[in-house]
C-alpha cells in the first residue's frame, strides 16, 4: 500500500449503526463536506435537498454544501433557524412545515440537518412527521452533535414543562462528520462537546476513559488528527448502545447518564447561559458522587471522574439553585414512571446501570444545604 493510500485511510473512518432496514453509515473524514451530495444522490436516489441550519453554520458552510448537493443533481431550497437552545420548539417546527411545503416538498425530498445538536434534533423532527416520514442526513458542524446527537435517531422540541418532551425516534439515512469545522469550533463550545465524549467513556469504556486522561491536553488544541480515533470509538459506543436498545427501554439508558440534574439545570436556567454539555457535566459530577455514596461505586470513582472534566475544560459543581427548584425541575424528568426516576449511576470507570429512585432520594436534603458543590 502507498504511503498516500495509509494517509487516505487514517484521515477516514466509517462506523455502522446495525438496524436491519434502518441501517446507516457514520462517515467520519477531514475536508469532506464537498463530497456530501453525490453520497446522498447515490444512497437515496431523491430530487430536492431541504438544507436546514443556523445562520453562523450557513454562513460558514452553507454555500460548500449547497454546491455539492446541486452538482450532484438535487434541486436545493436552504432554511435557517434562530440559533441556540430556545428555537427548538413547536413555533419552529410549523414555520418550516409551512416552508418546506412553499417550497414543494413531497416524499422525494430530503431532509439536511446541518448543525449542532438544535438543528439536528429540530430538523429531524420535521422530518419525521411530515408525509409521515421523509428521510433525513444529520451533517454535525459541533463536537457534542457528532458523538450524541446526530446519532440514534432521537429527535424532539423543547416544551414550557421541560427539554425533549415532544419527539419521536426517527433514524438518519446517513450521518456525515467532517472534522475539519471543530477548527472554527469556539473553545467552549469544543469543551461542551468532549463532555458527551467522556460520558461514553465513564459508562462503557475504562480503556477510552484511560485514553482521554492522557491525550486531554492535546485534545484542547482541537487538532482533527488526534480526535480521530477517539471521536470514532466513541461513536461505536453510541451505535452499539443503539443497536442493542434502539427505543430506550433498557440498555439505551445508559446514555442518559448525568442528564436527570443536566436537564434540570437547563430548564431553571431557560437555557440561557449554560451549553448542553456544560449542564451534562455537572450532572455526571454530581452522578458519580451519588454513585458513591449509595455505595454503587468504589471511592474515587468521582474524583476521578470530576479531574478529567475540569482537564478538558468543563466545571462540575452545581449551580446554587434551591433544592426545592431542582426537585420541581425532576418532576418532568421523560424517565420518571410512577413518581420514580430512572437515575443513572456508575459502578466504577467504564460500568453504569440504572436505578430506581425518587428525586428526594436522588437529591437528598442536605445537598439544599450546599447547593454550590457537587
Amino acid at each position: 500500500m502507498s504511503r498516500s493510500g495509509s494517509a487516505a485511510r487514517a484521515t477516514r473512518r466509517h462506523v455502522r449503526v446495525a438496524l436491519g432496514e434502518r441501517s446507516y453509515g457514520i462517515e467520519i473524514g477531514r475536508g469532506s463536506l464537498g463530497e456530501l451530495g453525490p453520497v446522498v444522490a447515490r444512497l437515496l436516489g431523491a430530487r430536492q435537498a431541504l438544507l436546514v441550519s443556523v445562520p453562523p453554520v450557513a454562513q460558514r458552510y452553507g454555500a460548500g454544501v449547497t454546491r455539492s448537493l446541486r452538482r450532484a443533481g438535487l434541486r436545493v431550497k436552504r432554511f435557517t433557524v434562530p440559533d441556540g437552545e430556545r428555537s427548538k420548539n413547536l413555533t419552529q417546527v410549523r414555520r418550516l412545515y409551512d416552508a418546506f411545503l412553499d417550497a414543494g416538498a413531497d416524499r422525494s425530498s430530503v431532509v439536511v440537518a446541518l448543525g449542532g445538536g438544535v438543528v439536528g434534533d429540530l430538523a429531524g423532527f420535521v422530518a419525521a412527521t411530515l408525509f409521515r416520514g421523509i428521510p433525513v442526513v444529520q451533517v454535525p458542524t459541533s463536537l457534542l452533535a457528532m458523538v450524541d446527537s446526530s446519532v440514534g435517531g432521537k429527535t424532539g422540541v423543547n416544551v414550557r414543562r421541560g427539554k425533549n418532551l415532544v419527539g419521536c425516534f426517527h433514524q438518519p439515512r446517513l450521518v456525515w462528520i467532517d472534522l475539519e469545522v471543530l477548527r472554527s469550533l469556539p473553545p467552549r463550545q469544543f469543551a461542551a462537546g468532549m463532555a458527551e465524549l467522556v460520558k461514553h467513556a465513564a459508562i462503557r469504556d475504562a480503556v477510552l476513559f484511560d485514553r482521554l486522561e492522557v491525550q486531554a491536553a492535546e485534545l484542547r488544541a482541537q487538532e482533527p488528527d488526534r480526535l480521530l480515533p477517539l471521536l470514532a470509538r466513541s461513536c461505536e459506543i453510541k451505535a452499539e448502545v443503539v443497536r442493542r436498545d434502539e427505543r430506550e427501554t433498557g440498555l439505551r439508558m445508559l446514555l442518559n447518564f448525568g442528564h436527570t440534574l443536566g436537564h434540570a439545570l437547563e430548564s431553571l436556567k431557560r437555557y440561557r447561559g449554560i451549553l448542553h454539555g456544560e449542564a451534562v457535566a455537572r450532572g455526571m459530577a454530581f452522578a458519580a458522587r451519588r454513585s458513591e455514596e449509595l455505595d454503587l461505586a468504589p471511592r474515587g470513582t468521582a474524583e476521578r471522574l470530576q479531574s478529567l472534566l475540569e482537564r478538558v475544560g468543563l466545571a462540575t459543581d452545581l449551580l446554587p439553585f434551591p433544592r426545592s427548584a431542582y426537585l420541581a425541575a425532576m418532576a418532568v424528568d421523560k424517565k420518571r414512571q410512577g413518581g420514580r426516576i430512572r437515575f443513572v449511576a456508575l459502578r466504577g470507570i467504564g460500568r453504569a446501570e440504572t436505578v430506581s429512585l425518587l428525586p428526594r432520594e436522588i437529591l437528598p436534603a442536605r445537598w439544599g444545604r450546599r447547593p454550590g458543590r457537587a
